[in-house]
């Protein structure tokens, strides 16, 4: 056997060390701004998605049309949530603490925000248009639904709390 080098076992150290970061698990500030970026869209579309829900919940329209711009509000918050959810999957796990249980209640949390947006889609066309004020009845009984399972899907921040994410989420722009 040949003896190595101390040139050459100094070159696999220095080579190795970066190439070992690259492999691993993104720190806090870096899963932050992964998170964050894929976030802060997905947020912006919820919010006028939501406007726009009570919008046509309190416009003069036809329960028909009303009906198809609900399903198709839903259906766009449910799409909305599945890519905010499949970005944060990309992001990986958090090198910190509970890193795994951490990325695990974000997926779970937006899996389930988009559950509650797709029943509620589907919910709104199952019912029926006539009679318009019995529509309108049960389109608030389809959105109360859809708050109760979207306070259902919220992130247990107690359980899963990350000093070093705390930092990271509290200190990056695009996390404010």
């Amino acid at each position: 056997m040949r003896a190595v080098r101390p040139i050459s076992l100094a070159l696999v150290v220095v080579l190795a060390v970066p190439l070992a970061a690259c492999s691993g698990r993104p720190g806090a500030q870096a899963w932050a701004a992964l998170v964050c970026t894929t976030l802060s869209p997905w947020r912006a579309e919820i919010d006028s998605l939501t406007s726009r829900t009570q919008q046509q919940i309190t416009a003069e329209t036809s329960a028909g049309q009303a009906k198809e711009n609900l399903a198709r509000l839903f259906g766009g918050a449910a799409v909305a949530s599945e890519r905010a959810r499949a970005g944060v999957e990309k992001a990986g796990v958090p090198d910190v603490t509970n890193g795994e249980a951490i990325a695990t209640g974000f997926l779970d949390s937006l899996a389930g925000i988009r559950d509650a947006y797709d029943h509620a889609r589907t919910g709104i066309e199952a019912l029926a248009t006539n009679p318009p004020k019995a529509f309108y009845n049960e389109v608030g009984k389809v959105v109360e639904r859809l708050s109760a399972d979207y306070q259902q899907s919220s992130l247990d921040t107690e359980t899963l709390e990350s000093v070093e994410l705390r930092q990271a989420f509290d200190s990056l722009p695009e996390c404010r």
